[in-house]
């Protein structure tokens, strides 16, 4: 639990504050990354749960153990990226060694989230090992 505080607290500060670089990966990784996440989001929205389950990391495949729990996860846990209304990508960041790509989220009720997409590479394929949803910085709490 305390590398997750870690983890959201230095993606939502400001990147002079904590010394991170952005991540500037050539433009084909940037757009598959990109892909992966729209991918599953596309999937969220057919309730596609074989499709949603095949981009997610072996980690939280083996979390969830299939994709109809994973799917029921998301609907009931996640729904500003199980029904987005609009989706704005941000920056990639590099947080201790990992690509986590930030995701400016509307939710279906109007509501923005960041979503925070933690990425690896799978047998040479992006995969998303997790999602956490925070605040917006300037929203309040």
């Amino acid at each position: 639990m305390g590398r997750l505080i870690i983890l959201i607290t230095l993606l939502l500060l400001p990147m002079t504050a904590v010394g991170e670089d952005v991540v500037k990966p050539d433009a084909a990784v940037r757009a598959e990354i990109i892909s992966v996440i729209e991918s599953q989001i596309a999937a969220f929205r057919r309730d596609d749960a074989v499709a949603a389950f095949s981009f997610a990391s072996p980690t939280i495949r083996a979390q969830f153990g299939d994709a109809g729990t994973f799917l029921a996860m998301v609907a009931a846990l996640y729904r500003p990226v199980y029904r987005p209304r609009r989706l704005e990508f941000l920056d990639l960041k590099s947080v201790d060694g990992q690509l986590v790509q930030r995701v400016l989220v509307m939710g279906p009720e109007g509501e923005f989230v960041m979503a925070l997409y933690p990425m690896v590479r799978v047998d040479g394929r992006w995969r998303i090992n997790g999602c956490f949803l925070v605040r917006p910085p300037g929203q309040g709490t």
